[in-house]
Formats: structure tokens, sequence, C-alpha cells
């Protein structure tokens, strides 16, 4: 499940029988260190990804809008991990309040729900410039970008609800563990997962892929015909491509095993520990976007490296911009307090 963190279980129920996964200490060594590394980096690349694109002087281009939201949305994720590293530490035996765990989950499928629509946003942005650049500095600007942007924070937090209220913890006497889960009769269950699939796989993805397709055919289309795009919204165009090709390779096979995993709960696939290790394993390496993402900025996104040195070496940009600007309305505020007494 999605916002399960769980690479084995003692016990999966499905319709038919029940599927045993044999415990591994190989699992229970590896995952905590796992987690913990994707933690660390993700909170250090995506804090400074958020510090380039928020506090640099110059203003965000729509794309970068959207980028530094999707980085948010990844530093949500990497807080919650250290919690579920400590939880598979322990053999998965979940060892914080209830609230935790309603809290982390949420945020856990949160995080993936806002991802693939900011990333949807960013598409629809790259399209436009492209195929309608006409239409571009009419409709795609930085107040509709913010606006699109607090849309999908609102829609995210509201499709995270029902993961809030059903998450419970749950003691199970066949594994005397006390585990982290969404307590739903299995019916239910199938319909929100159905519901999960379609909204935060297959609608966006279609967007995606359709925006893309058409974004390369623009490209191909003006080099045959020997017009060359301009240069910034060529990089520009070439850093989202890599952006939405690393996240379909990272979430991809998480979304495809919990198809298969709603197939084998409804009858129609047997219960297989191929399966069921597989569909934990992409959880895991889905994670690992939240990490790749800063990592694709600094090796492609020449506009974010330029951006970068200047945050740091400029001495009127970055954090001595900031601190200097707080220190100013902190100044115009004492002022203000002396002329009012």
């Amino acid at each position: 499940r999605l916002t399960e963190v769980r690479l084995t279980e003692v016990r999966l129920n499905t319709s038919e029988n029940h599927c045993i996964v044999e415990d591994s200490s190989l699992v229970f060594t590896l995952v905590p260190p796992y987690i913990l590394v994707i933690s660390v980096l993700g909170i250090i690349f995506n804090v400074f990804v958020l510090m380039v694109f928020c506090l640099h002087k110059k203003a965000c281009t729509v794309a970068e809008i959207y980028l530094s939201n999707l980085a948010g949305a990844d530093l949500a994720l990497v807080f919650c991990l250290p919690f579920w590293a400590d939880h598979a530490r322990i053999f998965y035996d979940w060892p914080f309040s209830e609230s935790l765990c309603k809290v982390t989950s949420a945020v856990i499928y949160m995080n993936a729900f806002c991802s693939i629509y900011f990333l949807v946003l960013v598409s629809i942005d790259r399209y436009v410039a492209l195929v309608h650049s006409l239409s571009h500095e009419r409709i795609c600007r930085p107040f509709y970008a913010k606006l699109g942007c607090l849309f999908v924070w609102v829609f995210g937090l509201v499709s995270a609800l029902p993961i809030f209220i059903y998450r419970k913890l749950e003691f199970n006497p066949q594994s005397n563990l006390t585990q982290c889960s969404l307590d739903l009769p299995l019916n239910q269950y199938l319909m929100y997962e159905v519901r999960v699939i379609m909204f935060s796989f297959i609608i966006p993805v279609i967007i995606i892929l359709f925006c893309t397709v058409k974004i390369i055919q623009s490209l191909s289309n003006r080099l045959m015909e020997g017009l060359k795009p301009q240069r910034t919204e060529q990089k520009t165009t070439t850093l989202i491509l890599a952006v939405l090709l690393a996240f379909l390779i990272c979430w991809v096979p998480l979304h495809v095993t919990k198809i298969l995993d709603v197939l084998q709960n409804t009858g129609i696939l047997k219960c297989h520990i191929t399966l069921i290790v597989i569909q934990q394993v992409s959880v895991y390496f889905a994670f690992f976007n939240s990490v790749l993402n800063p990592i694709l900025y600094i090796i492609i996104g020449k506009s974010f490296r330029n951006r970068s040195k200047e945050f740091f070496k400029e001495p009127n940009t970055g954090l001595a911009y900031y601190k200097y600007n707080l220190y100013i309305h902190k100044y115009i505020s004492e002022v203000h307090l002396h002329i009012a007494f």
C-alpha cells in the first residue's frame, strides 16, 4: 500500500488464502539505514533547493514556482521517514502513538498526491510555452501558478483525510506486532484503492504523457524547420523532462504493484510472495525520488546552478539579502514605534 512502509509482513489476508512471508533479518538490517540516508539527504537537498528558490532576490519563474512546491512536498515526506526507519528497526512493530501513525501516513500519501499534480502543472506550463507560445504570457503567470499550487495543496490535504481518519493501531496476535494500518472492510478498501489509482496515477500520468509527447513533437518540428527554441526555454524544458522521467521511473512501479494488489485482493490473482516483496520494495524505491530531484536541478539545471552561485556569492542576494531585509523591516518597525510614542 502507498502509505504503508513495510517490506515484509508475517501474513497477508486474501479472499482465498493466507499468504505467508518469511521474516528476513537482512531486511531488518538494510531497510532502516537506507531510510535514514534518504531522510538526511532529502532534508539537506530539499532545504537547499527551497532556500535558493525562495530566498533569492530574483522572482521565481512559473516553472520554478512549481519545482519549489515539489521540493516542499518532498521535504514533508522525508521528515516523516525516520519514524518508519525506527519502525523497521524493531521488526515492524509500531512504537509510537496512534496520532503519529495517522499524521505520518497522511503526510506520505499527501506528498505522493501533490508531487504528481505539481508535475501535471509544470507539464501543462511547458506544453503551453512551446505548443501555444502566443497564449503563454497571458495564461501562465506567477499569480496563476501560485493559485494552482494552493489548489493542489488543498486537494492533497482533502484526499489524505481518509488516511488520517481510518489509520489505526491494531495488535496482530499472529505476529505479536502492533501495526499501523488502514482499518477498512475489504470492499471499502478496494473501492478506496481504485479511486487512489485513478486520481493519483492514471489521470495525471495521461495528462503528463500527452503534454510530454506534444512538447517533444514541437521541439522536433522546430528543429526540422530550422527554428531553434529560445535557449532559456530549451534548458528549462530539458530539466522538466528529466524530472518527469525520474518521477515516472521511481513511482510507476509502486502504482503498478498497487493495481496488482487490488487484483490479488479481489481473487483475480493468487497471493504470491514475490509480488508482496516487489510491492514493498517499490515503496522504498519511490522515496528515492525525493533525493533525486535536487540532484537533477544541480546537474541539468544551469539556471538553478547560477541562482545557487549568486545566492552564496553576491552580497545583495541569498542569505545576506534575506538578513538585510529582516534588519530593515525590524528597523522600520522600531522607528514607527518610536514615532507612535
